[in-house]
């Protein structure tokens, strides 16, 4: 079996199970958004906050087969990457809502469990908390190595998924994190040379 396929198989449920027990149920739930999560969470939540992690950071380095892109031309998504830090969005489930919101967040974000979820401390205007973060392992196959401008200008231009293009994609992030007040130098720059194709 290839990397590819051995990640394809991985299942979400076990990991949705942990997470809802490390959980417990016995408070709200956080949110941490970094990418399409700050322009369309598709969950209820209670509040949203202005954050920031320590140790991770966006980037715009995993391939994306279906939703971005195909398997003959992938695009590219935001991961949230070890080292450096992010700026985002929490978002607060309330506690009795969780059950049904947290399994529609599962199925959007995991359903090929790409991603590691674990509890990423955020600071924010009103204090720290606690939230769910989607984080891409630096070991995995969905993973790219930091490309030049003349292959991102490549996918920016060719790659379409079921959910529309990875330039759209990056477009709408970009202008979503402009609304929330967050600067982040790398995507300014990726914008420039979107808009230069």
């Amino acid at each position: 079996m290839d990397e590819w396929a051995a990640l394809a198989s991985r299942d979400p449920a076990p990991l949705l199970a942990a997470v809802q027990r490390d959980w417990g149920g016995r408070h709200d739930l956080w949110v941490f958004g970094y990418g399409s999560l700050v322009w369309r969470p598709s969950f209820e939540y209670a509040e949203q906050r202005p954050a920031l992690v320590h140790g991770w950071h966006r980037a715009l380095r995993m391939r994306s087969r279906i939703n971005r892109g195909t398997p003959q031309q992938p695009g590219l998504v935001f991961a949230l990457i070890s080292g450096g830090s992010c700026r985002g969005v929490a978002y607060r489930i309330a506690r009795e809502r969780v059950a049904h919101e947290l399994p529609l967040l599962w199925e959007r974000e995991m359903p090929t469990a790409t991603y590691d979820p674990r509890w990423l401390p955020c600071r924010t205007p009103h204090g720290p908390v606690r939230a769910l973060g989607f984080t891409l392992s630096r070991r995995s196959p969905s993973l790219l190595a930091p490309l030049a401008d003349d292959e991102l200008r490549h996918i920016l231009r060719h790659a379409q998924g079921r959910y529309g293009s990875t330039l759209e994609y990056l477009l709408e992030t970009a202008a979503s994190l402009r609304r929330c007040g967050i600067r982040d130098r790398e995507i300014e720059r990726l914008e420039k040379l979107a808009r230069d194709l």
